[in-house]
């Protein structure tokens, strides 16, 4: 058993890379025993996304869910496991799925579909520990979720649920329903705050399709055009427009509030922290140059850099 924690190590979107996991925990300082990953003083806390694209997803899963139940780490549900617990969930009114089982829908999902195709009980499983996952962490020093750390609907969700932060079955129900407050409540937090970009312009973004909307970042308020307040793959800033935005694109989140740690966002080249209190841990691990990137959090109030790590992708040598 480890120690008294005296710090977390926050890892980003793990998308089926296992090799790449095993890598970084084991740069980390994290030992394989009877099973389950340790630290002698430390513990993981994964912000979501372990699911589809790479070739390691029953590995990835087991990693961290034998981390999790033996307490060496914590988790948040990022978007994919949400769509995950639709894609397998019935509508009790219209008796169709939650997410509909499109060519699209079944195309994202193709990987972890395929690696749980053989194995129906082992896949319930997995639906149901997805559902044990938290929407977010608040742990006072610092703070987890896996997109947008939107305070309005945080305290919306937790009325609604009685102060729950698991993603009830009323909540999964409602937020599959894009008329709902829940919809949106649930799209800003796991995959974060949107706007619209202005005269129909648009954009292809990492699977090829047209977006009109751009993912921004909610807490930046030196960013004043559609282009300085994208949040993205950096291969995808040269198509947005320069033009000063229209409307409010902001989330109130101070200087001086707890470090919060996000994923989800396909960033690219050499790991940074975003602001003073804000980190993304999304490398693209998946992708060819990605890297899965973790941030070693001793309880600093100031997020630095220097407390990155990572593995290259192609260091494991694959995408497994």
């Amino acid at each position: 058993m480890y120690s008294r924690t005296v710090g977390y190590d926050l890892i980003g979107d793990i998308h089926g890379c296992s090799r790449t996991l095993k890598a970084l925990l084991g740069r980390l300082g994290y030992s394989c025993v009877d099973g389950v990953y340790r630290h002698p003083s430390r513990r993981v806390i994964f912000l979501g996304d372990f699911i589809d694209r790479g070739s390691g997803q029953c590995e990835v899963v087991a990693i961290a869910k034998s981390m999790v139940d033996a307490g060496t780490a914590l988790s948040v549900m990022g978007n994919h496991e949400f769509n995950a617990i639709a894609y397998h969930t019935r509508d009790p009114v219209t008796g169709g799925y939650l997410r509909e089982h499109s060519t699209r829908n079944a195309r994202q999902h193709r990987a972890f579909l395929d690696a749980y195709g053989n194995r129906p009980v082992d896949y319930r499983a997995v639906i149901d520990w997805f559902r044990t996952l938290p929407l977010w962490l608040d742990l006072g020093a610092l703070r987890v979720i896996h997109a947008c750390w939107d305070r309005t609907w945080i305290e919306r969700i937790q009325g609604y649920q009685a102060g729950g932060r698991l993603l009830g079955e009323k909540l999964l129900l409602e937020s599959c329903r894009e008329s709902t407050w829940q919809f949106e409540a649930i799209e800003t937090l796991l995959k974060g705050k949107e706007i619209t970009l202005q005269d129909g312009a648009g954009f292809r973004d990492k699977d090829g399709t047209l977006r009109h909307n751009i993912r921004v970042r909610w807490w930046d308020r030196t960013a004043s055009t559609y282009r300085q307040a994208f949040l993205g793959p950096e291969g995808g800033r040269t198509h947005i427009p320069d033009d000063e935005i229209t409307g409010d694109h902001l989330v109130e989140y101070a200087h001086d509030e707890p470090p919060v740690f996000l994923g989800h966002y396909w960033l690219e080249g050499t790991p940074t922290v975003l602001a003073d209190n804000i980190a993304c841990l999304d490398y693209s691990a998946e992708k060819p140059g990605g890297k899965l990137v973790a941030y070693r959090w001793s309880g600093e109030k100031q997020l630095e850099s220097k407390n990155l790590v990572w593995v290259d992708r192609a260091e494991t040598g694959a995408n497994g």
